[in-house]
């Protein structure tokens, strides 16, 4: 029988928690001991480790994430968890890379680092002054054939209005009083209507001068401040709708007897796949461009990659809730119905907050 290590009269602290060190890292907190300053390679290893380290928890847990449908989800629950990365931090990581390759526009975001597209020559530009005229001369004709009998004088104003409506975007008032704005392309000035067919509790908050304003903002640099700040609302939206899915899965299984939070690990780990999927997804899609490979090839696999998604869910509902293929189906149904429900109310907030914030 071996005998317990004894620490030497002389045995060093851990800095970190102050325990008695009997090797090369602390037993206790796990923090290597040594006290001298690390070197930038250090810090570079630190920061990149788990990306360059193919026996790391990083693709160690993007293996079985994206190839064995619901896994992940069964050995967290079952005690395996140190081989993986944490859950959360995982759907976090794959979230913020997705949104990066996805939206990111060296461009447009790193604008100071090239030069200025050459602005439109003037004989490429509309003015007002050509619009006007050619919509004078139009109108004119319009009133020949209405005099010469070739069409009658009321489809001659309802021409017209299509005109004005095809030249300048202008949409006209709704006949039946719906919800409906209207810009004047030359102030700038947006006239809203049908607002008073708005819930009242929505219409206290959303009044008709606060979303006349609104529209005046964003038709003043066309709607780029309210995609912008959309976009940052994307991932606040998919982050409560993982609470209100879980919901959906504890309805869905109420003699299961798992908590709250191991449905709500389901999906944590369900959202992580899909971002993992859209990112390959799309460098694909651009390596595929660049590459030249065939466009009916490129489109086959992307089709076939989005079908997965739905076949997915259902192995990993199969694999972890342990029921029958019927009774799976039944529930991946409902479970899909409630899924496009939940993702279309959060994303109608999303929209709310990012139109109120503009």
């Amino acid at each position: 029988m071996n005998e317990p290590v004894e620490p030497s009269p002389g045995s060093p602290q851990c800095l970190n928690c102050g325990t008695t060190l009997f090797g090369q890292y602390c037993g206790n907190c796990g923090q290597r001991a040594s006290s001298r300053l690390i070197s930038i390679w250090e810090l570079l290893r630190d920061a990149f480790g788990d990306l360059l380290d193919l026996d790391s928890r990083l693709w160690l847990t993007l293996k079985p994430l994206l190839i064995r449908p619901g896994r992940l989800t069964l050995d967290y629950l079952q005690g395996k968890r140190a081989r993986y990365m944490p859950p959360f931090r995982m759907y976090l990581v794959l979230s913020v890379v997705f949104f990066v390759v996805a939206f990111f526009d060296p461009q447009e975001d790193l604008g100071l680092l090239f030069e200025p597209e050459p602005a439109a020559t003037p004989e490429a530009q509309h003015t007002d002054e050509e619009k006007q005229e050619a919509l004078a001369e139009a109108q004119r004709r319009l009133d020949e054939l209405a005099e010469q009998g070739v069409i009658t004088p009321k489809q001659a104003e309802a021409a017209k209005k299509k005109d004005v409506d095809v030249r300048f975007g202008i949409d006209d008032e709704d006949e039946d009083g719906g919800f409906n704005f209207k810009m004047d392309e030359e102030t700038g000035k947006c006239t809203l209507t049908g607002s008073e067919n708005m819930p009242p509790w929505l219409q206290r908050r959303l009044t008709k001068e606060r979303l006349e304003k609104t529209c005046e903002r964003i038709g003043a640099d066309e709607g780029k401040t309210l995609g912008r700040l959309m976009l940052d609302n994307i991932p606040v939206a998919l982050i409560v709708l993982l609470p209100l899915m879980a919901f959906v899965l504890k309805a869905l299984y109420p003699l299961s007897r798992r908590y709250f939070v191991e449905h709500l690990l389901f999906f944590i780990h369900f959202h992580s796949f899909f971002f993992l999927l859209l990112t390959l997804q799309i460098l694909f899609s651009r390596l595929a461009n660049s590459a030249g490979i065939p466009q009916g090839l490129s489109i086959t696999v992307l089709v076939a990659a989005s079908f997965y998604v739905p076949v997915y869910l259902y192995k990993a509902m199969r694999l972890v809730y342990l029921q029958g293929h019927l009774l799976t189906m039944m529930k991946f149904m409902a479970l899909a119905v409630a899924y496009f429900a939940g993702l279309t109310l959060t994303m109608i907030g999303a929209l709310l907050f990012a139109v109120v914030a503009v």
